[in-house]
Parts: C-alpha cells; structure tokens; sequence
C-alpha cells in the first residue's frame, strides 16, 4: 500500500513509520521541518516537506495514496493570542478538502478521549470538533477515529513539580482510576487500521493500562528514587490559579482544567468505559516508568 502520514517522526509517527515500513509499504512523511528529511528517508520512508495549513501541498502529498493518517499538531498553549478551535477547526477543513481533491478514499484519524461529547472535555474538545469535521466526508470514504486514552508521556509535565516540591499535585489524583496509552500501543492500532480495507466509519479506543493514581505514583517514585511519591488532589481553582500564574493563556488553563476535572470526576471516561477495547496494549506502565526517570534525570 501507498501510505501518507501527518505528525512528522514525532512519539507516534516514528514508530508508526518504521512498522509500515517494516511490513513492506511505501509510506510519505509529511513534516513542516526540513531538516527531518534526511531522517525519514533514513528509515526507507519519502519526506514531504511543507505545512498542513497548505491544502494545495496537502493535496499533493495525498495523491495517489490508497490510505492516509492525520493528526493534528502540537500547539503552544503559552501563546496567548491563540484561538484553538479557530486554528484547529480550519486544519480540519484543510484535510477534507485536501482528501476531496487527491481521491483517497481510506482515512485514519488520531482522536482521543474526551472526543465523544460537546461538553464538559476542556481541551479537548477540538478533537470532537475535528472528527465532526471528518464526518462530513461523502459515505465512500471510510473514516477511522483512533482514540488514544492519557498519553504515558503528559506525565513528564509533572517532573518540574516533583523536583519542587517532592510531590505530584493536580486537580484529579489520588484513588482516580485512569486509563493510560503508550504512544507505541497508538503507532500499532494505527497501523493495523491504516492496513484494513475500510468501510465505513467507525472509532477506536486504545489503551495499554488502567491504574489509580496513587498506583502510578509508586510506580513512577520507584524508577526515579522517591519510593514514597505522593500524588495530592488539589481544588480547580489552586489549579486553574496555578497554571496561569507559570504563564500559560488563560483560556488554555481554564481548558485544562476542566479536562483534569472530568478525569477526577470520571465523566472524561463514560464513553470509553462503554466501548472499552477486548484487548489493552503491551506498553505497561512499569515499562514507561524507565522512560519517565531518563526524563526526570536529564
């Protein structure tokens, strides 16, 4: 299969472009940084330089492709002048468009958790915004919706706070039971979508481990020598107080906040605890935990 991908070489698009590769496809790797072009070609991949804000250059790096995955990228939630629904929206027209005009007729998209509702998701309802956006796309284009649960590494936010204060706080935590992914577990039911037919339109959860977050403290504390590593529920409010006083734009804080409060509350997961996959993901957090201690040490 031909196979284009977004998301450059980065935690999921690394791992996904080497095991398309692996199993013998031709995979374009859209990055908007030239200087990992000679990477990607490095892993047997075709680099596609150019900006997914470009429908034009979308379009062209979409042809001729029997499937593409799309994502959307990382944004800086410290830029106060940022609208992410604005921005995001806008991406999500740019793929359909770009989809529309090249003729793929198989789409893979990285969603997550929290995508299934119009409420009450904080931040992450750009993703509900996009996979609607999606869904607009005539019915002979089947449409896949990959659902990552908590990403392993969003936990890595937490280490300048362990070094401060000995301690993980948020506004969830403690006896919280959450539903946690590797990025690796994500590259792999990507793949495997990106490789059936495709009919329809459907959504996928994935997870690799659900753990309280006492639990995962210990595990975390352990890899990085604080055997006793707490993890302290805190109000929104020091919450919300807390990241805008580090700098970050008030409305991404405030979005975050609500995020973290619908995973104390467990809102963020109903939808998920009713389409729970069979099967979870070989990436445990003890394997992560290594990962967070090279992070923490660095």
């Amino acid at each position: 299969m031909k196979i284009t991908i977004t998301g450059s070489l980065g935690n999921i698009g690394r791992p996904l472009t080497k095991d398309l590769i692996l199993k013998g496809h031709e995979v374009t790797v859209i990055s908007t940084d030239a200087k990992k072009e000679s990477a990607i070609n490095a892993l047997g991949a075709k680099a596609a330089i150019g900006s997914v804000e470009d429908t034009a250059f979308l379009t062209s790096a979409f042809s001729g492709a029997d499937a593409v995955y799309l994502m959307e990228p990382p944004l800086d939630f410290f830029d106060k002048a940022l609208d992410i629904e604005a921005y995001y929206g806008k991406l999500g027209r740019n793929f359909v468009k770009a989809i529309l005009n090249s003729g793929v007729k198989h789409v893979v998209h990285l969603s997550s958790i929290g995508a299934h509702t119009n409420e009450g998701n904080g931040m992450l309802h750009f993703h509900h915004l996009v996979e609607n956006i999606l869904r607009e796309l005539p019915s002979d284009i089947s449409l896949t919706h990959v659902r990552a649960l908590a990403i392993y590494y969003n936990l890595q936010s937490f280490v300048p706070g362990i070094k401060h204060a000995g301690k993980i706080t948020a506004n969830y935590g403690g006896d919280d039971v959450i539903a946690w992914v590797s990025p690796s577990d994500v590259a792999d039911a990507a793949a495997e979508e990106l490789e059936s037919p495709g009919l329809g339109r459907k959504f996928r959860y994935v997870v690799s481990d659900e753990l309280t977050c006492n639990e995962t403290a210990s595990i975390l504390g352990k890899a990085i020598g604080i055997p006793d590593l707490k993890w302290e529920v805190i109000s929104d409010e020091q919450q919300l107080a807390r990241l805008v006083s580090i700098g970050m734009a008030p409305n991404q804080a405030a979005g975050l906040t609500e995020m973290n409060a619908a995973m104390h509350t467990g809102k963020l997961f109903e939808d998920y605890r009713q389409h729970s996959p069979a099967a979870f993901g070989k990436v445990k957090m003890s394997d992560y935990a290594d990962e967070f201690a090279k992070a923490y040490h660095a």
